[in-house]
C-alpha cells in the first residue's frame, strides 16, 4: 500500500482558526488566521476556502468563533441567530453549509437550555465543530473505500473541479476516491478538467495529484467530449453541493456536460459526496438555487483580462445533472445505485 501525503486545509490552535488560501495556490501556499466570525464569512464568500464539505466546517468553526466574541453579551442568544444568519448568507447552493449551521445553533440552544457557564458554552461549540471537521474526514476515507472498488485495476479517470482534500477536512470526496484507488495499488491515471472560469481544476486538482504523484494531465474542459470518443477515459467522478431527495445533483458548471456526453458514449459517471449533502428537503433539481457570481471572474484569468472591455458575462457557478444520468451516487455509507426518490428514501432509513 502506497503511503500518501496527509493535506489537511484548515488548522485550529487554542481557539484561533488557520486556513490555507486557495486563491493563492499553486504559487503560494498561504495561511490566513480567522479571527471573527466575519472574518469567517469573508473567507467563504470570497472563496478563500472553497468545496462543500470544507465550507460547511469552516461555517462551524466561524459560528463558534461569533458565540466566543460575544460570550459576554448580555443579548448573546440574539448575537447567536445574528451570526447564524451571517454565514448562512454567504453562498447559496452548498447544502452542507446549512447543514452544519444549523447543528451549530442546536447545540447552543440546548447549551443554553442547560444553563452551561458562558466558559462551557464555547467550550463545547468548539468540541462539536471539531466533531464534524473529523466526522467529515472518517466519511471521505469511507466514501473512497466503497468509491474505489468501482474502478478496474487500470483506470483512466476524468475529474471536474476540486473533490479533493482541499476541498473538505482531508482525503477528498471524488478524488478521495482516486487517492484510495492509487493508494492500494491500481494504476490509475487523471485528466483534470482546468475548470473555468476559477481553475480549481488547475489550479488545486492538480496541486493535490502532484503532491501524491498520481499520474496526471490537465484538459481544457471543452477537450473532454472528444477524449471519451476516442475511448481514452474510462469512468468520470465528480463531487457535490447538493443532492434533491430523488437524486438531482447540483456541482461545479460543467459537470451536466460531462453527464451527458459519459451517457453519449456508455462511460459510468459517478458522484462522490457525505450524506450531508443530501437535501431531504428538495425533490427537484429544478428548486436548487444557483449561485451568480461576479461576471469579472468570467473575464479574468488570474490577474490576465482575457475579454475586450464593456464585455458581459454570465458566471454561473454551479449545473443540475439529472439522477437519470448518474451511475452511482457513493457516500460514506455505502452505494446508491439506480437512483430514485425511493431508492433515496430507502437507503436513508436504512442507515
Amino acid at each position: 500500500m502506497k503511503k500518501l501525503k496527509d493535506i489537511r486545509p484548515i488548522k485550529l490552535e487554542e481557539y484561533r482558526l488557520y486556513v490555507l488560501n486557495q486563491l493563492k495556490l499553486p504559487h503560494k501556499e498561504e495561511w490566513v488566521e480567522l479571527n471573527s466570525y466575519t472574518d469567517v464569512a469573508e473567507a467563504i464568500k470570497r472563496m478563500v476556502v472553497r468545496g462543500a464539505p470544507l465550507i460547511g466546517i469552516v461555517a462551524a468553526y466561524g459560528f463558534a468563533i461569533g458565540i466566543k466574541q460575544f460570550i459576554s453579551d448580555e443579548n448573546l442568544r440574539y448575537k447567536s441567530k445574528d451570526i447564524y444568519e451571517t454565514l448562512k448568507n454567504t453562498r447559496p447552493t452548498a447544502v452542507n453549509l446549512f447543514w452544519a449551521l444549523d447543528r451549530m445553533l442546536n447545540k447552543f440552544s440546548l447549551l443554553v437550555e442547560k444553563n452551561e457557564s458562558r466558559e462551557s458554552i464555547v467550550k463545547e461549540l468548539f468540541k462539536e465543530a471539531e466533531r464534524i471537521e473529523l466526522e467529515d474526514y472518517h466519511a471521505n476515507r469511507e466514501i473512497g473505500g466503497y468509491g474505489e472498488v468501482l474502478l478496474p485495476k487500470r483506470c483512466r479517470v476524468l475529474t471536474h473541479c476540486n473533490t479533493g482534500a482541499l476541498a473538505t477536512s482531508g482525503w477528498g470526496t471524488a478524488l478521495g476516491v482516486v487517492r484510495s484507488a492509487f493508494q492500494n495499488g491500481k494504476d490509475i491515471f487523471v485528466y483534470v478538467d482546468e475548470t473555468r472560469p476559477y481553475l480549481q481544476g488547475s489550479r488545486l486538482t492538480a496541486w493535490e495529484l502532484l503532491q501524491e504523484g498520481i499520474p496526471y494531465k490537465i484538459i481544457v474542459d471543452s477537450t473532454a467530449g472528444f477524449l471519451m470518443k476516442r475511448g481514452e477515459i474510462d469512468a468520470v467522478i465528480v463531487g457535490a453541493d447538493r443532492i434533491t431527495i430523488r437524486g438531482d445533483v447540483a456541482n461545479k458548471i460543467g459537470t451536466y456536460t460531462l453527464s451527458v456526453l459519459a451517457k453519449e458514449h456508455n462511460i459510468p459517471f459517478y458522484v462522490a459526496a457525505p450524506t450531508s449533502t443530501f437535501d431531504m428537503d428538495l425533490e427537484r433539481g429544478d428548486d436548487v438555487v444557483i449561485e451568480i457570481r461576479d461576471e469579472e471572474e468570467v473575464k479574468k484569468c488570474g490577474e490576465c483580462t482575457v475579454a475586450p472591455g464593456g464585455s458581459r458575462a454570465l458566471n454561473l457557478s454551479f449545473d443540475i445533472t439529472p439522477a437519470e444520468n448518474i451511475t452511482a451516487i457513493i457516500t460514506e455509507k455505502g452505494l446508491i445505485t439506480d437512483i430514485s426518490k425511493e431508492r433515496i428514501l430507502k437507503f436513508f432509513n436504512k442507515n
